[in-house]
């Protein structure tokens, strides 16, 4: 006659083995055991699996120092967590004027292509430089040429761009609800930041087709 097996301890009980009832002739089948299966009174339960047991609760602090300092350190972790989420672009820590599929595309727009916008700020110096009273004439005149080619490069760069984010956020986004204007702000700003201090971080690279 057949003998329904539930678990190991249960042929423990009786001295009896799976080899051992084989040699005398019985069918042992073996039962499979759920994980919401509670043994009989009386014996022990199963032990949790790593997966179920309950994380360690920490200590509360001993007095008030300790918890500045938890605290300092929580709000530590979270702003760097935060920055991190910004630096990737994740939308759950951009600020507003970064979130939205529009201002993505218009991130890309500008981050894929080279702009004169990044080395206005560093011919600013010398202009600033050479403008001094204290330089000669031709020095004088010299960085007020370079200051006027500056803003008109940055002009035109200006332009450019805003026309290819009207172009492609109109072609991408027909029923956006984003005013153009804005968006051609944000992106000249953007335009005018140099790379690496661009955030959130590019996500494409020069010369990439957007």
């Amino acid at each position: 006659m057949p003998l329904f097996r539930r678990k190991s301890t249960d042929l423990a009980e009786g001295a009896t083995t799976v080899e051992d009832a084989a040699t005398e002739g019985v069918t042992v089948v073996e039962v499979p055991t759920s994980r919401a299966y509670t043994p009989p009174k009386g014996r022990q339960t199963p032990r949790r699996g790593p997966t179920q047991r309950r994380r360690p609760i920490a200590p509360p602090p001993a007095d008030r120092k300790e918890a500045a300092r938890q605290r300092r350190e929580r709000l530590r972790a979270e702003r760097a967590e935060m920055m991190e989420g910004m630096r990737r672009g994740d939308e759950r820590y951009l600020p507003p004027r970064d979130k939205g599929p529009e201002r993505a595309l218009v991130r890309d727009i500008v981050d894929s292509r080279r702009t004169v916008g990044t080395w206005f700020f560093a011919g600013a110096i010398p202009v600033v430089i050479g403008s001094s009273r204290a330089m000669p004439a031709e020095v004088q005149l010299a960085s007020n040429i370079l200051w006027i080619t500056l803003v008109l490069a940055v002009i035109f760069d200006s332009v450019l761009i805003s026309r290819r984010i009207k172009r492609l956020v109109r072609e991408r986004f027909p029923k956006t609800d984003q005013r153009m204007g804005s968006l051609y702000l944000y992106g000249i700003m953007r335009a005018m930041t140099f790379r690496r201090m661009r955030i959130p971080n590019p996500r494409v690279k020069i010369g990439d087709k957007v």
